[in-house]
C-alpha cells in the first residue's frame, strides 16, 4: 500500500479514480483544514463550515470515477465556494419564509382582533343605545370616546358627581345585561 502523504496531486486524483480509499483520505488530510478555513472565512459558522466541507468530500468520493481534475486546491475550493453560495442562498430563503409566516401570523391575528374588537363595540353601541339619555351620553363619551369625566360633565353643563352618577347606573345597566363577564370588559 502506497503513502500517499508523499504523492503529488495528480497521483491522488489518479489512485482516487480507481476508488482507492487510502488516496481519498490522503486528500482529505492534505486539504480539510484549508477548505474549512475556507468556508468558516465566508459563514463564520463552525458547524456550517464543518458542514460544507464534509459534503464536499462525500460529492468527491461519490463522483470520483467522473470527475475531470486538473488542479486539485482549485477544484477542491470552488466546491466549497460553490457549497457556500447554495448554502447562504438556502438560509435567506429560510429567513424570507420564516419571516413572511410570522407576518402572516401577525395580520391573521390582528384581523381576527380587529373583527372582535368590532363586533364588541358593535354590542356596545347597541346597549349603550338603550339606556336613558343622559346615561347614554355619559357612558358613550367616557367608555367609548374615552373622554375624562369632568369633561363629559362640563360639555353636558352636569357636575362630575352627576355624571358619575349615570355611569354608575349605566354600568350596573349593562351588568344585569350580559353579566359580570361582559361588565368586567368595559371598566
Amino acid at each position: 500500500m502506497p503513502d500517499f502523504n508523499e504523492k503529488n496531486d495528480t497521483e491522488l486524483i489518479f489512485h482516487l479514480k480507481d476508488g482507492d480509499e487510502t488516496a481519498f483520505t490522503g486528500i482529505y488530510n492534505r486539504y480539510w483544514d484549508k477548505l474549512y478555513f475556507l468556508a468558516y472565512q465566508k459563514l463564520k459558522d463552525t458547524a456550517a463550515a464543518e458542514e460544507i466541507v464534509q459534503d464536499v468530500f462525500l460529492t468527491l468520493w461519490k463522483r470520483k470515477s467522473i470527475l475531470q481534475i486538473r488542479s486539485l486546491p482549485v477544484y477542491l475550493a470552488a466546491m466549497v465556494r460553490y457549497a457556500v453560495y447554495h448554502y447562504i442562498a438556502k438560509e435567506k430563503q429560510v429567513q424570507e419564509y420564516q419571516q413572511n409566516w410570522k407576518r402572516h401570523q401577525t395580520l391573521s391575528i390582528d384581523a381576527a382582533e380587529a373583527l372582535e374588537n368590532k363586533l364588541l363595540l358593535e354590542i356596545i353601541e347597541t346597549l349603550s343605545n338603550d339606556l336613558p339619555e343622559k346615561c347614554r351620553l355619559v357612558f358613550q363619551y367616557n367608555k367609548l370616546e374615552d373622554r375624562p369625566l369632568h369633561e363629559v360633565a362640563d360639555t353636558l353643563h352636569i357636575s362630575t358627581k352627576t355624571a358619575e352618577a349615570h355611569l354608575t347606573k349605566a354600568l350596573r345597566i349593562i351588568r344585569s345585561r350580559f353579566g359580570k363577564g361582559l361588565y368586567s370588559l368595559f371598566i
